[in-house]
């Protein structure tokens, strides 16, 4: 009775620590809105951006609080598993390419071929390299293009295996004693191997055209673990309703093309007009791919786009939450269903 009690009371301490951390980090980041000053900006604007931001930091804190304990499960569980996700994650990833004779090379040929096409497409038939040169930096459009495809190359893998993650490890979620909110982090996980080898080949083609790596290219760690809570969150989310619904991984594949489109990816966001161009921000992976882009060429520092890094934070760390509960509060019913 005396050990329960005792562990009661190191929770309850817990609790109390985390939750004044996470409030402490949203006074900070209100504060910074709140000092923060753009010359440039048109002053109303500047305002009713500063009033949102702290409305949601706000909103944020007492959310956090009052649901601490459903938020708190599944990080808690991850953490206490990390070592067997990581097993479970290389051997994945070896799977995957077990039994062919090329093997992990398969990976690579897709994403390779899809750029090699872009770029015989938009570079050399449409000449797409002299709008780059109008922005004061000649950027040649494979670099520009490799910059944004390999951060959506990531995304587009890592949502697609983790979104059906359950229907296919469905024999480990039947087991009682496994925890099988591991399930979605290892394809996440998986998908990351791949990505790391084409940031590498990024940095390749950045050097091949006389962009050396910088300390600004220290920022791709940064905007890498960005892409992977925000991509992990929604995998949260969709592999729980994958579950009930079937037809969701269809759905996923169309949202991703069409999402391919709608990101900065092929066509620059400065040829967008000022005032359409918020909405185009909206879209997390906007924030991602031009934080690639800097760190290989560009040459800004992540804090200098300070509105978009706390939009992108605010909405990411909501979605994950958003997800947290939906799987938690799913995840009884799965082993019935599959």
């Amino acid at each position: 009775m005396s050990a329960n009690t005792a562990d009661k009371r190191q929770w309850r301490r817990k609790k109390k620590v985390n939750i004044f951390l996470f409030t402490l980090v949203c006074a900070v980041f209100a504060l910074f809105i709140v000092l923060h000053h753009n010359a440039l900006a048109d002053p109303q604007t500047e305002r009713l951006k500063k009033a949102c931001a702290c409305a949601l930091l706000t909103l944020g804190a007492v959310s956090f609080a009052l649901s601490y304990e459903k938020l708190m499960v599944l990080p808690i569980e991850l953490f206490h598993s990390r070592k067997l996700i990581w097993r479970l994650a290389v051997n994945d990833f070896k799977k995957r390419y077990a039994g062919s004779y090329m093997g992990v090379v398969w990976a690579l040929v897709q994403p390779v071929v899809t750029v090699f096409m872009y770029w015989m497409v938009f570079d050399v038939i449409f000449n797409t390299r002299a709008q780059m040169v109008a922005q004061g930096l000649d950027v040649p459009y494979v670099l520009f293009l490799t910059a944004g495809l390999v951060p959506w190359f990531f995304f587009s893998e890592a949502l697609s295996s983790g979104t059906g993650s359950l229907l296919e490890y469905n024999y480990l979620v039947k087991k009682v004693v496994f925890k099988i909110s591991i399930l979605p982090l290892i394809k996440v996980i998986a998908a990351l191997f791949i990505h790391l080898f084409f940031t590498a080949i990024l940095f390749g083609v950045a050097i091949a055209y006389g962009f050396s790596p910088t300390l600004y290219s220290l920022q791709i760690f940064y905007y890498m673990l960005c892409e992977f809570i925000l991509v992990l969150g929604i995998c949260y989310t969709t592999c729980a309703v994958q579950v009930f619904f079937r037809d969701l991984s269809q759905i996923i594949s169309i949202a991703l093309q069409l999402g391919q489109w709608a990101t900065p990816i092929l066509w620059d966001i400065n040829r967008v007009p000022d005032r359409y161009k918020w909405l185009i921000k909206l879209n997390p992976m906007v924030y991602i791919v031009n934080g690639f882009r800097s760190s290989v060429y560009d040459k800004e520092l992540f804090f200098s786009h300070f509105y978009s890094s706390t939009y992108f934070w605010i909405f990411t760390v909501a979605l994950f939450g958003i997800g947290s509960l939906i799987f938690k509060r799913s995840k009884v019913h799965f082993a019935d269903v599959l």
